[in-house]
């Protein structure tokens, strides 16, 4: 996750009531992924951007998660996510993003 999205997380997070608010990710990758959801949830553990030693423990899923794509429109979903959900391992992506909220649950 790049700085530029930590800062916007941050601002929103601050605005705004934290079960108002859902992360989306697009990693393309299983690890990038799990380290998006955790630098979400427990704070950037890289010590690098804005949520350094933040933990906001905001809902967070990937967008090839089921509930994710069931609350799209499919003709959106097509266009949008359609190549990305046909290329892509969907099932490791959604299992890295659980594991977060998993761990996040068990801490809380």
């Amino acid at each position: 996750m790049d700085l530029g999205s930590q800062e916007k997380i941050k601002k929103l997070a601050d605005e705004h009531a934290r079960d108002e608010l859902l992360v989306v990710l697009g990693a393309p990758d299983a690890e990038a992924a799990e380290i998006a959801a955790e630098t979400i949830v427990f704070g950037d553990p890289t010590y690098a951007g804005a949520l350094t030693e933040t933990q906001l423990g905001l809902d967070v899923f990937h967008v090839l998660e089921d509930e994710i794509q069931s609350e799209v429109p499919d003709d959106v979903w097509e266009d949008q996510v359609g190549v990305m959900a046909d290329t892509l391992e969907a099932e490791a992506l959604a299992e890295a993003v659980r594991n977060m909220r998993t761990k996040a649950g068990e801490e809380a």
